[in-house]
Order: C-alpha cells, then sequence, then structure tokens
C-alpha cells in the first residue's frame, strides 16, 4: 500500500509540472554578443493531452546577436532619454546644427557660404547664384573654391563615388582635396583667342593632389605614370565620367600634366573624357 501510494504522488507531481508547458516555459534571457543560449519547447504532435512526455522536449538554440558599431552620433539617437548624458547630446546637436548652418545647395555634406551673384569682365563669364565651397562630405578643399550648385554637387557624387573608394584605406583615406583653380574669367587654358572657359561660368574645378590622413600626398604630376599611385589616379578620373561633362587629365594634352580638369558642361553625345 505504501509502495501504490507512493507511485499515485509521484504521477500527480509529474502531471502538475507539465500540466501548462506552453505557459510555463519561458524564454532564457540572453544578452547582446553573448554565446547563444538553449531553450526547450514541447512539440505539439508529440506532447499527449493526458501524459506527460519528458522526451518530447528538445532543444533550440537561439542565434547570437551582434552588437552594432558604436559611434558618438549612434549612441546620442539610440540610449534611452533617461540614459543620454547632458554632454553627449549637447555635443551632438551643436555638431548638427553647425553642419546645418554651414550647408550649402541645401546639403549638409556640401560646406561653405552662399556668395550670390559674381559678375564678370567678360560678358561670357560670371555666376547667378555662386557659392564658396570649403568641404565635401567631410573632405576638406585645400582653398574655398567658388563654384555654382550644379558643380558642387557634381563634385560630391564623384568624392562619395569616384575619389574615396579609388584610395580606399590608403593612408587611412583622403582627409585634403587640393584645388588647383575654380572660377576664373579667362579663356580655355589661358590661350590668346580661345573661347570662355568652363572656369569662368563656375562650371569647373581643378585639382592636382590629395592629402591622406597619415600626411601623405597622391599628386596627378608625380604619381600618374607610377605603379603604386597611378592605378588610384586612373580609377578617380575614370569615375569622374558621368558626374562631370567634361574630364581631362594627363593624357589629354600639354595643359593638363599637373591636374584633373572637372566641369559640368553639358554635351548631345555625352560625357567628354580623356
Amino acid at each position: 500500500m505504501k509502495f501504490l501510494g507512493g507511485v499515485i504522488v509521484g504521477l500527480l507531481v509529474a502531471n502538475a509540472a507539465f500540466a501548462a508547458p506552453d505557459r510555463s516555459l519561458r524564454p532564457v534571457s540572453r544578452m547582446l554578443g553573448e554565446a547563444p543560449q538553449k531553450a526547450y519547447v514541447l512539440r505539439p504532435e508529440m506532447r499527449p493531452s493526458n501524459t506527460p512526455v519528458l522526451t518530447a522536449i528538445t532543444a533550440v538554440t537561439a542565434p547570437a546577436v551582434m552588437a552594432p558599431e558604436v559611434t558618438e552620433q549612434a549612441v546620442a539617437r539610440a540610449l534611452r532619454p533617461n540614459q543620454r548624458t547632458k554632454s553627449l547630446v549637447k555635443k551632438a546637436m551643436a555638431k548638427k546644427q553647425a553642419r546645418k548652418k554651414g550647408a550649402v545647395c541645401g546639403d549638409v555634406d556640401i560646406q561653405g557660404e552662399f556668395v550670390g551673384f559674381v559678375p564678370g569682365r567678360f560678358k561670357a563669364c560670371g555666376i547667378q547664384d555662386a557659392v564658396k565651397v570649403r568641404s565635401i562630405s567631410g573632405v576638406g578643399l585645400s582653398q574655398q573654391a567658388l563654384m555654382n550648385c550644379r558643380t558642387a554637387k557634381a563634385l560630391k557624387k564623384w568624392v562619395n563615388k569616384g575619389m574615396k573608394p579609388a584610395v580606399g584605406k590608403a593612408g587611412g583615406g583622403v582627409k585634403e582635396i587640393r584645388v588647383a583653380a575654380h572660377y576664373a574669367c579667362r579663356t580655355r587654358n589661358n590661350q590668346p583667342g580661345a573661347k570662355i572657359s568652363e572656369h569662368g561660368k563656375g562650371n569647373a574645378i581643378d585639382i592636382s593632389a590629395f592629402r591622406l590622413n597619415d600626411g601623405s600626398l597622391i599628386t596627378v604630376l608625380g604619381g600618374w605614370r607610377t605603379q603604386h599611385q597611378g592605378p588610384i589616379l586612373k580609377k578617380m578620373h575614370k569615375s569622374a565620367c558621368g558626374p562631370f561633362g567634361t574630364v581631362l587629365g594627363p593624357n589629354s594634352d600639354r595643359f593638363h600634366q599637373d591636374h584633373f580638369h572637372f566641369d559640368t558642361a553639358k554635351y548631345r553625345s555625352g560625357s567628354y573624357c580623356k
């Protein structure tokens, strides 16, 4: 009788323990970046309604969740309000306001100042709504360059999709673009009797070199025909054909041995690149 009573008590305890497995089994708490934890679920087809079945429990491994890269901006946006420090929020907002204040052409990635109408000494020269650009997508210009917004936006497109990918991680990336020329009311290549240059219309910029974050320099004159810098410069030159209407480099003529000439002149046949 004692043995039978013990069996009955054991069955009652087992039934109570497995009466509501769906409600009683809770997911195991996991922290970001930790190794996967094991959670247990009961398969419905293996769980009779009136009999607890221990063998129906199957281990399921949850994938690990990797923590995202943390930046100052991401922290300011992602942290809950009660977890944000005042100094962090203040610094992020100040930086955001400064970028908005210095934005031109309706783009915070194009930093500079609005100039307005720029007259020219020749009739074909001048810029209607000029801007003076000092940086593009975080890359500074060696001198503030005067141009129109169409040219500034073309420059941004090339910097992001052409220049930066061409350089990659070499030297830590490009810190500064060395500007050889921007707006100037003159003829093409300063030749007497030639047509007015696109520089005289705010459509052009000349670039002679690129300073990297480690202090090294990539120059058009010294690097174009070298084994190390040549491929980088040629990728830059090729990628400019599209964002700009005219792209000239050392292979074009004797006037462009030491710089790239980019302008936004439009041609029926498409971009002219040489």
